[in-house]
């Protein structure tokens, strides 16, 4: 009896996990591809908010939180920007440009020094705290020296249009320019940021833990802020679903043969 409720079952889900499975792929091109230990691209040529040449070679003597955005975003870019100002007005022991820096870049060509002075501007008025205006550096560039950065940490970005479809996250670097954390979302606890500059400091390499939560969640750009990704979480479900209903069918019907074979003639 249960067999024959079991197996139209699979057979209706199995569909849908597939095309949650095919929704991901197709997305696929978008997202953080962790690179512990490697090097960001140092030479890369990039524009400060004066519209001098600067390179992260140049800037980086000392820990850095490297975010990467663009200043036209109408999506996640905003809320995780607000984010790092939390961290840096709640953060303890660490000051910001004598233990850390920020660095922020956007991979949007057409993004200008005076678009990045302007929105510098704005974020540092929301600061607490005595904060000095190098600490948080606000960088442009060519199409090909900002891609060349993204890639370089693993930062996979895609444009459809005027706008980008991007990952949420910063990057921590050691003072040689090598990556040494990722943490994902719009909001980042001051404990975890310091520490994690304490790793860069030592130049020393932890895998993210949190990858469950990027997993289970999406970014919701209306309304600005975090939803479970249904979908997805659907599809994963479905899939052990349907293997624990086809395994309970094997072994059911294993079970009925032994039983049969063992059976008095």
């Amino acid at each position: 009896m249960m067999a024959r409720f079991l197996v139209p079952a699979v057979l209706f889900l199995a569909p849908l996990a597939l095309t949650a499975q095919e929704s991901e792929a197709a997305a696929g091109d978008v997202g953080i591809v962790e690179v512990l230990g490697r090097s960001a691209a140092l030479d890369a040529t990039l524009k400060d908010e004066e519209g001098r040449d600067v390179t992260l070679r140049q800037i980086l003597d000392k820990p850095t939180v490297l975010t990467l955005n663009y200043f036209r975003c109408a999506g996640i870019c905003t809320p995780l920007l607000n984010g790092v100002v939390e961290f840096l007005n709640r953060l303890d022991g660490a000051e910001p440009g004598r233990d850390f820096q920020v660095v922020t870049v956007s991979f949007d060509p057409t993004d200008t020094p005076e678009i990045a002075l302007r929105k510098k501007q704005n974020y540092l008025k929301q600061m607490k705290r005595p904060f000095p205006p190098l600490a948080w550096r606000f960088l442009t560039g060519s199409a090909e020296s900002t891609k060349a950065l993204c890639d370089s940490v693993g930062f996979r970005f895609r444009q459809e249009g005027d706008q980008f479809v991007h990952p949420g996250a910063i990057v921590f670097l050691s003072p040689e320019g090598r990556v040494t954390r990722y943490m994902y979302g719009v909001t980042f606890l001051p404990a975890d940021v310091a520490m994690a500059v304490e790793e860069a400091r030592r130049g020393q390499a932890e895998p993210t833990i949190n990858k469950l939560l990027a997993f289970c969640y999406s970014y919701d750009p209306a309304g600005r802020r975090y939803v479970f990704n249904v979908t997805r979480l659907a599809g994963a479900a479905t899939l052990v679903l349907a293997g624990a209903f086809v395994a309970v069918l094997v072994l059911r019907r294993k079970g009925r043969g032994d039983s049969s074979a063992g059976a008095p003639s």
